[in-house]
């Protein structure tokens, strides 16, 4: 059966589910391989829980009319959406990075959907089964879909760029994370690159900002030599006419910033996220807003009702002590720009716990060193490492093999009115902590 008419099924079932637990009466389900499962062998009971088809790829399960045999059930996810993407012309905007891709992804759909009507991945469903999903989730009523992708090995970027097939791109930022799957620093920026080249070749322009030499190498390595093909923003104490412009005003504990697009007629944002490594996130969408034609007051209005939420940049108040979490994921330029904002902000009594930073391959060792080198530069004491990663480091600090011994040491404590960084990768499980403190 060819894509189009798999589409049209697709058509009169338009909602799809890969879990045959969760089917919605009239879907249509996927069945899905990993590692550890094969949803082929789930197919007759998604059936039965509600769903009106089933796509496999293993002859052995297809017993009737309902089954729609394939001979790879994710590539002909990836084509189903590509397909879809293209017959309904939606404004795609694909965005990357290595830190603040889902921060900078949200603030855009919140300043975007004060006049369009927005699409936006959920979550973190930014890899090879989740780009696709959030694109068949696209209807004729969508305007904009800003389409989140993420990345751990070479080539990933271009697969998704493929699937979404982006009018507009950004990246974010690009620093050192999943160096096990990169190899090397240039590997995060060649894979990360992608999007331009995609964005190049087969869309329209890209968002970029200016104050990073890393981007501009990359944007011109991929053929953005002329500006009539960038749209640019800069962090930048004063207004620049070829760019939107913005700057830190303070950010104690919440960023407050200054924003001018193209004029001398600037506006305050108070944001409710923590750190000044944000301004870049804001700025971002400030850019895109601007671009698609919405007023300063929008923008502005977006910005500000935005609340972080799943530990990335939010604060948490308990009776006891003021949370700043960032426990969703940690590599050592998201890490060095956590602990830089909690060293210069303007707060009281100020704590650390850290947890290890995965997934950075031969340079592990050196780069934890080098965050607890940071540490002791700022002089801050009140420090709690987590890990094997920083145990093994040469530092002056308490630290802890897993989150289970350092809850178990702070319930002896009687830890009251700190403001206290909690930061780590997702395998670290530091959120387990905020419940006692």
């Amino acid at each position: 059966m060819s894509i189009s008419e798999i589409y049209n099924i697709f058509l009169k079932h338009p909602v799809i589910s890969t879990d045959s637990r969760n089917c919605p009466a009239d879907c249509f389900f996927v069945a899905l391989k990993g590692e550890n499962f094969n949803a082929n062998a789930f197919a007759l009971s998604a059936l039965e829980n509600g769903a009106a088809y089933a796509v496999v790829d293993e002859a052995q399960y297809a017993v009737d009319e309902r089954f729609i045999l394939v001979e790879n059930t994710l590539q002909t996810l990836q084509q189903l959406a590509n397909y879809h993407r293209r017959q309904l012309g939606t404004t795609v905007i694909g965005i990357t990075g290595t830190n603040g891709k889902t921060t900078s992804k949200e603030l855009i759909a919140a300043v975007l959907s004060q006049k369009f009507n927005v699409l936006f991945t959920q979550g973190n469903l930014n890899n090879h089964i989740g780009v696709p999903l959030t694109l068949l989730k696209m209807t004729t009523k969508h305007e904009i879909a800003v389409i989140e992708m993420g990345a751990s090995h070479k080539g990933d970027i271009q697969e998704l760029a493929e699937i979404a097939c982006p009018d507009y791109g950004i990246i974010t930022n690009v620093g050192k994370a999943h160096l096990e799957g990169f190899g090397s620093f240039e590997g995060v920026m060649e894979t990360k690159s992608e999007l331009y080249v995609n964005v190049f070749q087969n869309g329209k322009k890209i968002f970029i900002n200016m104050g990073n030499d890393h981007l501009i190498k990359m944007a011109q390595k991929s053929g953005f030599v002329n500006d009539d093909r960038l749209v640019k923003y800069k962090l930048i104490g004063e207004c620049k006419k070829d760019m939107v412009a913005g700057a830190v005003i303070s950010c104690s504990p919440f960023l407050k910033m200054r924003c001018c697009t193209y004029t001398e007629k600037c506006f305050i944002v108070d944001t409710q996220l923590i750190g000044s490594y944000n301004a870049e996130n804001i700025l971002a969408a400030v850019t895109i807003g601007h671009f698609f034609g919405i007023d300063d007051v929008k923008i502005k209005n977006g910005l500000e009702q935005y609340t972080p939420q799943n530990n990335r940049s939010q604060l948490t108040v308990t009776e006891r002590n003021k949370l700043v979490v960032d426990a969703y994921n940690a590599n050592p330029t998201s890490m060095r720009a956590a602990i830089q904002n909690f060293g210069i902000m303007e707060v009281d009594t100020k704590m650390l716990i850290l947890g290890d930073m995965l997934e950075l391959g031969e340079q592990s060792g050196t780069e934890h060193q080098s965050i607890v080198d940071l540490l002791e530069s700022y002089n801050l004491n009140n420090v709690f490492l987590v890990g094997d990663l920083f145990s093994a480091t040469k530092n002056n600090f308490t630290c802890f093999i897993s989150v289970d011994d350092l809850i178990e040491f702070i319930k002896n404590q009687d830890i009251k009115n700190n403001y206290i960084l909690i930061k780590g990768s997702r395998g670290i499980k530091l959120e387990k902590v905020i419940p006692i403190l």
